[in-house]
């Protein structure tokens, strides 16, 4: 029988695809240091459980499609705090930031559409664009330059009848770019000048190493129509199981028009959203003490990462990445002998391939995404074990 062509056009996410292999790799003793997904081993705070054991009713009822009026409220306060002052009606909680991403491009495109989008991309958007049946523009990046994107000429050339959307993530995922707030600016001014949807992801909003201010599309005036933004708890809280999103918009027919997804999927878990908004009254220590940590794991990642012979890397100034061009042939090739035929004293490590990071054909071959989430003596480990892995590799 037939299955979808829009499903068949996808591929298997590049954090998840050797999952089979590793399993079978720790069945044969293997310790393996996971960089190739990103589950932070920072704490959840305490906060979380406690509204979870203090929600006493009787009845584990659905919450509205719209969400409940605790989570509304505690982003709105978030928000008003950062200059961005919101509705309830411009909130809709969802599945995870996944999800918002999967609504946001189920009701803004349509089959031959195009949605620009600076290339290397999280590869999720890639799924979500294409079961939408629309196609990715790529403004194309790269580490010479920082992974600026935000030309005009540039953003512009990508620009044509077909194009509904550009999608930009602030900070980026894989690049750890952070726009400056200039440049945000530009690029909404292109979107409002060209007709367009700006789909803002900015899950590591609080990931920024360089002191800048914390910044939001929904900062700015006169974008209401143009902007939608993407936001989570599971990077910002080390909440990654809560799966607790927020698509976030002033357009009213956008959410009118996602207020129908929300519907038909009839509502997202009333536990994690009523724990969700307890993580909200943090101060602002909990985030001045993990974006501390963060800094530290990436200068240690980074540090040893440039030690090795060959490899070409940006210093990442937000989010908790690193993309890195190694010296081999073929990453996709290099994971499967990493977890198949090598070790090093028992030991050997994971990372994301780079070439779905791309829409461009032929880029990224030699390229991974390495996520600093581990303690900062696993880090450290992990490239002392990549380092030996790519020479031994080179020398088969």
């Amino acid at each position: 029988m037939k299955l979808s062509s829009k499903m068949e056009r996808c591929g298997l996410s590049p954090m998840r695809k050797f999952n089979g292999e590793a399993a079978k790799a720790v069945e044969r003793g293997l310790k393996i240091y996971h960089l190739n997904i990103v589950q932070p081993d920072i704490l959840t705070p305490p906060a979380y459980f406690e509204a979870l054991r203090e929600h006493a009713q009787p009845v584990l009822a659905y919450s509205p499609s719209g969400g409940l009026p605790v989570l509304l409220d505690a982003v709105r306060k978030y928000y008003a705090h950062i200059g961005a002052e919101l509705s309830r009606a411009e909130i809709l909680p969802t599945n995870g930031g996944s999800e918002a991403l999967q609504m946001a491009m189920a009701s803004i495109l349509d089959d031959g559409d195009e949605i620009v989008i600076p290339e290397p991309f999280y590869p999720n958007y890639h799924t979500s664009v294409t079961l939408a049946g629309a196609s990715i523009r790529p403004l194309t990046t790269c580490p010479e330059e920082g992974y600026r994107y935000a030309v005009r000429e540039r953003v512009e050339a990508c620009i044509n009848e077909r194009t509904r959307a550009i999608l930009i993530t602030n900070p980026g995922n894989p690049t750890g770019a952070v726009l400056k707030p200039e440049e945000l600016k530009l690029m909404l001014d292109i979107a409002k000048e060209h007709g367009l949807f700006i789909i803002c992801d900015e899950v590591y909003r609080e990931f920024v190493y360089a002191g800048e201010p914390l910044i939001s599309a929904l900062q700015f005036e006169g974008y209401e129509d143009n902007v939608i933004v993407i936001d989570s708890v599971s990077k910002r809280f080390s909440a990654c199981g809560a799966r607790i999103g927020m698509l976030i918009s002033r357009n009213k027919a956008f959410m009118g028009a996602a207020m129908k997804w929300c519907q038909c999927r009839l509502a997202v878990s009333t536990m994690d959203q009523i724990a969700s908004a307890a993580l909200y009254d943090l101060d602002e220590h909990y985030f001045d003490a993990t974006r501390a940590e963060y800094k530290r794991r990436r200068d240690t990642l980074l540090g040893k990462l440039r030690q090795i012979p060959g490899v070409v890397c940006e210093e990442p100034k937000g989010a908790f990445y690193v993309m890195a061009a190694l010296p081999v042939d073929d990453a996709d090739a290099f994971q499967h002998w990493l977890l198949n035929e090598f070790d090093d004293n028992g030991d050997t490590v994971m990372f994301a391939c780079g070439e779905p990071f791309y829409a461009t054909p032929g880029k990224g071959k030699n390229e991974v995404r390495m996520a600093y989430v581990l303690k900062e003596e696993d880090l450290s480990r992990a490239m002392d074990i990549l380092a030996v892995a790519i020479e031994r590799y080179n020398k088969r």
